[in-house]
């Protein structure tokens, strides 16, 4: 049995990760209103391109810890930017095994990739979602309060500014967090992926 299949244990830590891509930074054309009594905020539509930000983000799952970083793009270079962010700090350096959570997006899919991985940080297991599951990625349930909190609404002058207030939430969002906690279980998983078996079984026999 290898070392990604043995059974979790206390001492392992797990971290899920993705890219969020193509953060904008938008200049409205005229200034953004707040609301007043009996009136919303006022956003104008027009704006200008400021540029964007990928923003890389590992959520350790069982001690609500977040790294994050803003790259230009993203690559198998940026991608190993925040595995290193992580794995030099306690106590995922000293951690036997650190479970990677990650999707299959072209920085980091493949055989090639979990090697290129397990080579420089040994103690990594690299752990890939199914094709059209991210949402089985926790940090995925990170990533949709950043984009309700950060960007919107989203009157930004500079890139500069983006960056900033990125990583300002980040750093409060630590310190609020809790771990999330799944309602959908271990034996909801098993069901769904019978219903899927089943299912592909039966266009099968169709056919």
């Amino acid at each position: 049995m290898s070392r990604g299949q043995r059974p979790l244990t206390a001492p392992d830590l797990v971290i899920s990760t993705d890219e969020k891509t193509s953060i904008q930074a938008r200049r409205r054309i005229h200034a953004t209103r707040p609301p007043r009594p009996g009136e919303p905020m006022r956003v104008e539509h027009e704006y200008e391109r400021k540029g964007a930000w990928a923003y890389l983000a590992a959520w350790d799952v069982q001690r609500d810890k977040i790294f994050g970083r803003c790259e230009l793009k993203t690559g198998i270079v940026p991608f190993g930017r925040p595995v290193a962010q992580v794995t030099r700090r306690e106590p995922y350096r000293s951690a036997r095994r650190v479970f990677w959570i990650m999707d299959k997006g072209s920085s980091h899919r493949g055989k090639k990739a979990d090697e290129r991985l397990r080579r420089r940080w040994p103690t990594i297991v690299p752990v890939h979602t199914p094709a059209h599951a991210s949402w089985l990625n926790q940090v995925e349930i990170y990533f949709s309060v950043v984009q309700r909190k950060v960007p919107t609404p989203n009157d930004l002058p500079s890139l500069a500014r983006l960056r900033d207030r990125l990583l300002r939430f980040h750093h409060h969002y630590e310190r609020v967090a809790r771990p999330f906690q799944w309602k959908f279980t271990r034996t909801d998983l098993a069901a769904l992926l019978t219903k899927l078996v089943d299912h592909r079984r039966a266009l099968t026999e169709a056919a």
